[in-house]
């Protein structure tokens, strides 16, 4: 049996294989009989950003970036789901920044020809408080593209236009990138494939977003998978 449940932990990283040490202390969610595998994914994501946007003391976090360990791990899937959850716990205005075209969406002229347009204006809304907003800070030519100072200017358009912004980051083992929009935004997550992350490849990218001084707010497990029978999960 599968749930897609993803787990923050507190900047704890995982062991190898990943599926062996980086364990949730799993609650009932329910006293009936039936364990439903989409209500614990829902409730991990729920408890996932309840701590990472509203227990943080000190410092706020507004905006926060979703960074894979590998690329082949989906990222996209994650913020949609963080964003939904978000937007429910929350009437404040909310972005899913995405770094490719929506699948099926209309194409739209890029953001950089648009002038001063609003945000919001070459978005998709898909809640009375939620946006998704494609191919943001795509690579441009020029001199600044990828810098301290074209992230900041695209961070602030963002914060100028919604409270909280959801971002889908580079893939951390393979761009530095990732390490800048941690350092710049109120922090970064990284996500980790339960089946294929290794130990030595997390502790490395952990090293290198702590020497760009990148906030960890902690991991997240994608794709973890339930062995134990479905029958035995009702009992809980």
């Amino acid at each position: 049996m599968s749930a897609n449940a993803e787990v923050l932990r507190r900047s704890e990283l995982m062991g190898s294989p990943a599926q062996e040490t980086v364990l949730p202390q799993v609650a009932v969610l329910c006293e009936t009989n039936d364990w439903n595998p989409e209500d614990f994914a829902r409730e991990q994501v729920r408890g996932l950003v309840r701590r990472a946007f509203f227990t943080n003391g000190g410092r706020p976090v507004k905006q926060v970036v979703f960074s894979a360990a590998e690329p082949h791990t989906d990222v996209a899937n994650i913020c949609d789901q963080v964003g939904r959850a978000l937007a429910l716990e929350t009437s404040a205005h909310i972005a899913i920044v995405g770094r490719e075209p929506r699948e099926g969406a209309m194409v739209r002229s890029h953001p950089r020809d648009m002038g001063s347009a609003a945000i919001k204006s070459w978005s998709t809304q898909t809640a009375i408080n939620l946006w998704h907003v494609p191919e943001f800070g795509r690579r441009e030519s020029g001199e600044e593209s990828g810098t301290g100072r074209y992230w900041l200017s695209r961070l602030a358009e963002l914060r100028n236009e919604f409270e909280y912004a959801v971002i889908q980051g580079p893939a951390a083992g393979i761009s530095s990138e990732a390490a800048l929009l941690g350092q710049l935004a109120d922090g970064i997550i990284l996500v980790l494939g339960a089946h294929s992350t290794r130990k030595a490849t997390a502790r490395k990218i952990k090293e290198t977003l702590e020497a760009a001084q990148s906030r960890i707010l902690g991991t997240v497990l994608s794709g973890r998978t339930f062995p134990v029978p479905a029958r035995i999960y009702r009992r809980l």
